[in-house]
This record gives C-alpha cells, sequence and structure tokens, in this order.
C-alpha cells in the first residue's frame, strides 16, 4: 500500500539524506558547520539521518603535491577521515557515504545499505545543489534543492548554462536563502520558496570568554563575477573598497578579518567607487596582497586557515570575539534578495553582536539590536559604536535573535513540512 506522504511529513520520524560539502574542505571549518547542523539538527528532531556527499568535485592538494604543480588529490584518506570523525561525534558515524570522483569510488556504508537508504528515503536534502547529477537519485521521494547563494544562482540560469539548470530542473521543489527575491533577482521558472541556516543552538556558547576584538571570516574572492544586463554579481573584494578607512572612523575599538589566503589574482577586480586616496595607495603599491592592504589600512588580518580552519577552532574564534563585522559579496548587495550569511547566524547564536551589509535581509530579520545592517561606511562605523555603547544589551538581544529566528528545531521542521506537502 503507498504510503501517505501527508501522515509522513507529520510523523515523528522520516528517513532524510542531507548532501554537502564536508569530505571536500576538511581545512574549512565554517563550511563544515554549515553542511553539519542540517543532520545533527535534523537526529536531535528524531529523524533517521544519513549524510550524503557525491559533488563529482576533486579534492586537492593545498600545497601543490609532490610536484608543487598537482592539485589534485590523488588520495582521499584525509577527506575521508575527517567526515567519518565529525559524524561520528554526533552519532553518525556509521550513517554516511561519500563518491570520491578521481577513482571513482565509494567509502562509508556498504553499497548494499547506501541503495537501501535511497530506495526507502523520504526525502533528500539538497544543501547548496552539491549533488553532481540529482537524476541519479530520483529513487528517493522527494528531492529539495536549498539554494544558498540566491541572485548567483539566479543568474547563472538566466545566463542559460543548460548543465547547471538540468541540475536545478531535476529536484521537486526549490528552496532559497533568498528569502525576498527583488526585481534584481532574474525570474528562472521556478518558485523559490523561503527557507534559512537551520542553527544547533546548543553547539554555540555565549558564556565563553570574548576578546576585545570584531570579526569576522572571509575570502577576498571566491569564484569569478557573474555579469547579466549590465550588471555585476561579484564577490567581497568589490564591497571592502568602500570600506577601509572603517578602523579609523571606530577606533580604539579593533577590527580583525580571518581570511585565506588565496587570491585570484587573475580575475580579481576593483570597484568603481574606490575612494580616490585607496586607488592611489594601491596604484603606488600594485604588488600588494589583499592582506597586504588591509594590514596597511589599520585592520588585524590572521589567516583563516590557522585559526578556524576545523569544527573547533571555527566555533572557538567566533565564540571569542566580541561580535562581527563585514561586508557581503556585492551580488548578494546587488540581488537585495534577503540573503543572510550562515556565519553571521553562527555569530548570533554564539550572543555575539552582528553587524553586516545589508542585502535585504531587515525585510525578513528584525534589526537595531543584535544585529545591525549598514550600507554605507558612516553608517557602519556608527553601528559599531552603538554596540560599544550598550554592550551587553546587544549581546543578549543576539542570541535570542537567534533562538526565535535559527534555531534547527523551528526551522527544520518548516521546511521539511514545505518539502513533503508542497
Amino acid at each position: 500500500m503507498p504510503r501517505n506522504i501527508q501522515q509522513d511529513a507529520m510523523s515523528s520520524r522520516l528517513r532524510i539524506v542531507v548532501t554537502g560539502l564536508i569530505a571536500q574542505h576538511p581545512t574549512l571549518g565554517g563550511v563544515t558547520w554549515d553542511y553539519l547542523q542540517y543532520p545533527v539538527g535534523l537526529a536531535a528532531l528524531g529523524h533517521d539521518v544519513y549524510y550524503l556527499e557525491d559533488s563529482g568535485e576533486w579534492p586537492y592538494n593545498l600545497d601543490g603535491g609532490p610536484s608543487g604543480d598537482d592539485w589534485v588529490a590523488r588520495d582521499p584518506a584525509a577527506n575521508v577521515r575527517h567526515l567519518s570523525d565529525v559524524l561520528a561525534r554526533y552519532g553518525l558515524g556509521e550513517k554516511w557515504a561519500y563518491r570520491f570522483p578521481v577513482e571513482p569510488r565509494w567509502y562509508g556504508m556498504p553499497d548494499t545499505q547506501r541503495e537501501e537508504v535511497l530506495r526507502t528515503a523520504d526525502l533528500l536534502l539538497n544543501v547548496s545543489g552539491t549533488i553532481e547529477h540529482p537524476d541519479r537519485y530520483r529513487q528517493v521521494r522527494r528531492l529539495a534543492y536549498i539554494d544558498s547563494d540566491p541572485g548567483f544562482t539566479q543568474v547563472k540560469l538566466a545566463l542559460g548554462e543548460a548543465a547547471f539548470r538540468s541540475r536545478v530542473d531535476a529536484h521537486d521543489i526549490h528552496f532559497s536563502f533568498g528569502e525576498k527575491m527583488s526585481a534584481a533577482v532574474p525570474v528562472t521558472g521556478h518558485r523559490w520558496r523561503p527557507t534559512r541556516q537551520p542553527i544547533v543552538l546548543s553547539e554555540w556558547r555565549p558564556a565563553t570568554a570574548r576578546r576585545e576584538v570584531f570579526t569576522t571570516v572571509m575570502s577576498w574572492t571566491s569564484y569569478q563575477p557573474l555579469v547579466f544586463g549590465g550588471a555585476v554579481f561579484g564577490q567581497k573584494d568589490l564591497e571592502f573598497y568602500r570600506f577601509l578607512d572603517l578602523p579609523a572612523k571606530v577606533a580604539p575599538v579593533a577590527l580583525e578579518v580571518a581570511m585565506s589566503q588565496t587570491h585570484h589574482a587573475t580575475w580579481q577586480r576593483r570597484g568603481q567607487d574606490i575612494p580616490a586616496h585607496i586607488a592611489t595607495v594601491l596604484s603606488e603599491r600594485p604588488e600588494w596582497t589583499p592582506s597586504d592592504l588591509l594590514g596597511r589600512m589599520g585592520w588585524q588580518v590572521v589567516d583563516a586557515l590557522t585559526v578556524s580552519g576545523n569544527l573547533d577552532s571555527y566555533r572557538d574564534y567566533i565564540e571569542s570575539s566580541k561580535g562581527e563585522w563585514s561586508v557581503a559579496k556585492s551580488g548578494y548587495v546587488r540581488a537585495q534578495a534577503g540573503w543572510f550569511s550562515c556565519r553571521s547566524a553562527c555569530y548570533l547564536a554564539a550572543g555575539r553582536p552582528v553587524v553586516v551589509q545589508d542585502t535585504g535581509f531587515p525585510k525578513v530579520l528584525p534589526v537595531g539590536e543584535g544585529l545591525v545592517a549598514f550600507s554605507t561606511a558612516e553608517e557602519a562605523a556608527d553601528a559599531v559604536r552603538a554596540i560599544e555603547g550598550d554592550y551587553q544589551r546587544h549581546a543578549h538581544a543576539a542570541r535570542a535573535l537567534a533562538e526565535e529566528w535559527f534555531d534547527a528545531r523551528k526551522v527544520l521542521p518548516r521546511l521539511i513540512e514545505d518539502a513533503l506537502l508542497s
């Protein structure tokens, strides 16, 4: 007899498969948390949860391997060990599968178990659309695409990337962290239902001792800008230039950036509204890296790999901060889709006030206490000073906001119900 989807959606135990890139990026603690909080949160709700990674992306050697120029890791042992250890910490040590595409070969669950899980699963949550060939998973009753990159995702579809559209279209339902799509986001023919990052609140500890410094964890660039309709959907570098003077504006408050030292010099580009004195500095020292430039302008810069390269160090870094200050990718700013960072949600859960660039999220989330949005350098400076002037109030408000808006116990049941009933 066929199972009743509505009854299953409201029952206490579903079989759910979650995808991600935990094994792909064993040295990026923030990426691990982004994907991990889905299966951990679902398991805490009583569901039968499995993690599957089949991105088709080869793991890479950070040092170029023995030759110094071989970036493909031929042995995934470190990636597999990282994934196994992380999931084992949360009782999921026997409930994962990872496909190493170079051979190719599956690790984790035996083939028969993996196939049985997929055949009987109620729902597959394809977080960030990480599965290379979602059409190969049609045996699962319901496939849900979770767009964590609003604006960029829709532009790629509008630009006619056929393979990407095929991947997106293979799903039954589509969600997005863009909770309020603006007119700047191209129409794609999909109904993008709002969702947000689930945060397992018990993992974030507001009582941790903090330093007197506002921090963030970021990459200067992540991937090439997209151009659609004459508009550039770019990375954080395009936005950061406008705020380079901020340390001088908020002194003696300290601002620190934990940043990847990998920079894509061949396609980095400057914003069109760089202040004249910044442009002069850049023209005089063209050899400077982004870290050199930030240091020159009064920012404290630390290596992200060192301070936040694994699950624990990333959490420690956030919890030891006084709060977060950060720009967003220019594509998120242009899209004004209501995107909000998974990282910033973790700062809130740790009871750390957050000051971040406006991406349209004030249309979705309450701002002013614990969370402040800015568009200009003056607004950013005012926000930092306001938090400094009444820190405890903002810190308590930050945690309260996380409890109300990002608690996995609230976010995930809504996601499941929408995915199965809509």
